[in-house]
């Protein structure tokens, strides 16, 4: 009689700083499908875990930031590139959490276009919001987006890949970096999506995924004194009253993304990236000439 072997679960550990260490709790949850099929061990990050992802992300956030905009376009072009090349890896993992075989193709063809829209705004956004200023006085007056800073996400739990895919990607476009608690429910696609950006052009540090319970690590998300911005997927009415409260701690910018269907293009659009973005105005002195008081 033959004996059948024991499986093996993968263990989806986090993603902090370009590399993959397990969480420094040592906790672990067993992610399952509806029909109770154990698929992996998944980390419970801990209040530890996002303090050194903030830390990743703010060290990184001074080259991803001041580099040229054409280039974030090219990394993000490189991540479609190289999540084609997992595809079927991706519609496996989609199918294993209760996808159809035909939504999870869907599902991750979307995913690639997504990333591809957003590249293709890195350099463009900034025409479209930034504008030149009429002044009384002789200056040359005008204003520009730019990055805020570190951004902290908690992203859609119903969704494993493109919803995740879909807020990372604007927020990056615009040069932040960012921490993302991953869904709960469905996690296995943000580790692999992970596996893709550590093998792409990204920095270190300018993505971190994180695994675990939303009521566990909310209360960090919203009042970290070193994130400025937070971007919540959900509609818990309970938990949206808790972190705008908490954000007041240093005035963070609370984005509340959770009227979007993410499979839909209308989930797609440039004003997702401006909505982590800071508007900087500049002064620029004219000298004058001539008796008119001419400018120039």
């Amino acid at each position: 009689m033959e004996n059948k072997r024991l499986e093996v679960l993968k263990t989806y550990k986090i993603y902090i700083g370009g590399k993959f260490p397990r969480t420094e709790s040592g906790r672990y949850y067993i992610a399952e499908n509806k029909k109770g099929d154990k698929l992996a061990n998944v980390c419970l990050s801990s209040r530890k875990d996002f303090r050194d992802a903030v830390i990743a992300a703010r060290t990184a956030f001074g080259d991803w930031g001041s580099r040229a905009a054409f280039n974030r376009g090219q990394v993000l072009y490189r991540i479609a590139e190289m999540l084609e090349g997992r595809k079927a890896q991706f519609i496996e993992e989609l199918y294993r959490q209760d996808s159809t075989m035909e939504q999870a193709e869907k599902e991750v063809s979307r995913s690639i276009e997504r990333l591809i829209y957003y590249a293709g705004w890195c350099d463009k956004f900034q025409q479209l919001f930034s504008t030149v200023n009429p002044v009384a006085s002789p200056h040359f007056n005008f204003s520009a987006p730019e990055p805020t800073g570190v951004v902290s996400i908690i992203a859609p739990q119903n969704n494993s890949l493109i919803g995740l895919v879909s807020v990372i990607a604007p927020i990056i476009a615009g040069g932040n970096t960012c921490v993302v608690l991953a869904s709960a429910g469905k996690p296995l696609c943000s580790v692999t999506f992970a596996e893709v950006l550590a093998t792409s052009d990204v920095p270190g540090g300018v993505v971190n995924i994180l695994t675990g319970k939303p009521g566990e690590l909310l209360s960090w998300f919203s009042d970290h004194m070193d994130v400025n911005a937070l971007v919540y997927c959900e509609n818990d009415q309970e938990s949206i009253l808790k972190i705008q409260q908490k954000a007041t701690l240093n005035l963070k910018r609370v984005l509340l993304w959770n009227n979007y269907n993410w499979m839909d293009e209308s989930a797609q659009n440039p004003y997702l990236i401006n909505d982590a973005q800071e508007i900087k105005t500049t002064w620029h002195p004219i000298e004058n000439i001539g008796g008119a008081k001419a400018g120039y």
